[in-house]
């Protein structure tokens, strides 16, 4: 067993915690950087699948992702747009096929209507709530009680503008169904994109992307910190003074082969494997019941590789939106500079649940013609196909990102970012400009850090 001594050990080597090791870096602090996982990147993840490159994991960059920007600019990483031009496919509730152009769905006038009523009363509502305290608003509890889904029906009786707009932050975002989250965390997911308008603006929020992969953030700052990065090393324990300051100061985290005493600790980790590091003694019973309260959700994302974009030769832009399809949302997410094409399309919620019961390839079989359904029948026979399943991954579980429970935000979320004793928590689940994207993950690593080095200095 090897022992280190560090001013910082850092348990998790994603966007969140390699930004904030190399910043305490800078500061001249010593940092230990614990990876389960036997790389970096955490859920972002580039990988080459029979041949083509695929982001496994996250990807998107939006204009206003300025911390991921300035990142990328630093690192000499640079973006390109994704494919747009053409039209659009959006299939009705009945199943028809309907190309269009623009950001509204071509729905009825009526359904229309409804569509731009709902998102402007979510656009108040971010815009007076905000992202930072959601839960400090006086009609915190309020909406925190009732599930996304309900509200919207308390709000409209068209059931297509309900579930279109259901759409854009159950399945598109949480990926868990509508019903299983509250209308408080549904606007703070809108809030922490500007505003739910940028939600539902694929233009926007889905701009461009890293060539060759978001990933790439993570390795170059891993790179910066070197052997400080210690891979497949999952921290089984971390021992703490304990709530009444116990004996000793500081924080010691074990793995199974190095032992690192710090002054302070960072899980910089999805809340949901907080409980895979035993603590001694134990958490205070505020964090033991809060962590209960959040949970990923589950969702597919899909990746069909083509021998063209033959798409584009029929004037299709790639982007496809189907509320009660079973891939409900598809994009062109070809490569940059590849001469193939890749669709990548989205099952969430219910429906992977739905499709998880099915062998792989019966589940293949099942989406593909789900998939076809939006550019046509050439869909069918892709070069390459393969499922990006965080569920299942070890050190992951789920997919984007955590949310609370209907009620769970505006009772615990004032403390989900509190330091308990030595050991901080950060990672993009908690962000809140930029919740659940790599600039949040990013952004609340940055402050994480200048928190470290602020206590550090008022302590001597």
């Amino acid at each position: 067993m090897e022992h280190l001594v560090r001013d910082d050990v850092f348990i998790g080597a994603g966007p969140c915690g390699l930004p904030a090791a190399t910043e305490l870096q800078r500061a001249g602090l010593s940092v230990a950087v614990h990876e389960a996982r036997d790389r970096v990147g955490g859920r972002t993840w580039a990988d080459t699948i029979d041949g083509a490159m695929l982001e496994i994991g996250g990807q998107w960059v939006s204009p206003d992702q300025t911390a991921l920007l300035r990142t990328l600019d630093r690192l000499g990483l640079e973006t390109f747009p994704r494919y747009r031009e053409g039209e659009s496919v959006y299939i009705v509730p009945q199943g028809r096929r309907t190309r269009y152009t623009g950001e509204m769905f071509p729905v009825g006038e009526d359904t229309e209507r409804e569509m731009n009523r709902l998102i402007e009363i979510l656009d108040k509502l971010a815009a007076e709530i905000g992202a930072s305290e959601p839960w400090a608003h006086p009609r915190a509890r309020e909406l925190d009680t009732i599930s996304f889904h309900h509200w919207l029906r308390q709000q409209s009786a068209d059931e297509e503008a309900c579930n279109n707009i259901g759409l854009f932050v159950a399945g598109g975002m949480l990926t868990k169904p509508a019903h299983a989250f509250s209308v408080l965390q549904a606007v703070l997911m809108a809030a922490s994109a500007g505003s739910f308008s940028n939600l539902v603006d694929d233009g926007f929020i889905l701009d461009k992307r890293v060539v060759g992969g978001m990933q790439q953030v993570s390795q170059r700052l891993a790179g910066q910190l070197g052997a400080d990065v210690v891979l497949s090393s999952p921290v089984r324990t971390l021992r703490w003074p304990g709530e009444d300051g116990g004996a000793g100061e500081g924080v010691t985290a074990v793995s199974d082969n190095v032992t690192v005493k710090a002054r302070y600790a960072v899980m910089a980790v999805p809340p949901n494997l907080y409980s895979r590091v035993s603590y001694e003694p134990p958490l205070p019973r505020r964090q033991h019941q809060m962590h209960q309260h959040q949970s990923l959700g589950l969702v597919i994302k899909v990746h069909a590789v083509y021998e063209t974009p033959f798409w584009r030769e029929e004037g299709l832009s790639g982007t496809c939106f189907g509320a009660g399809a079973l891939v409900q949302e598809d994009y062109d997410n070809t490569n940059h500079g590849d001469s193939r094409g890749t669709l990548v399309g989205f099952v969430s919620d219910e429906k992977a649940d739905a499709v998880f019961e099915l062998a792989a390839g019966e589940r293949k079989a099942a989406i593909l013609p789900s998939i076809a359904d939006y550019p046509g029948g050439q869909a069918l026979t892709p070069a390459d196909y393969y499922e990006s399943d965080w569920g299942s991954e070890e050190w992951t579980r789920g997919a984007y990102a955590a949310s609370y429970d209907l009620g769970g935000l505006h009772r615990y979320g004032k403390d989900q970012l509190k330091p308990v004793g030595p050991i901080y928590w950060a990672s993009s689940d908690l962000a809140a400009e930029g919740y659940q994207h790599v600039d949040g993950a990013i952004r609340l690593g940055e402050a994480t850090a200048a928190g470290i080095v602020a206590r550090a200095g008022k302590n001597g």
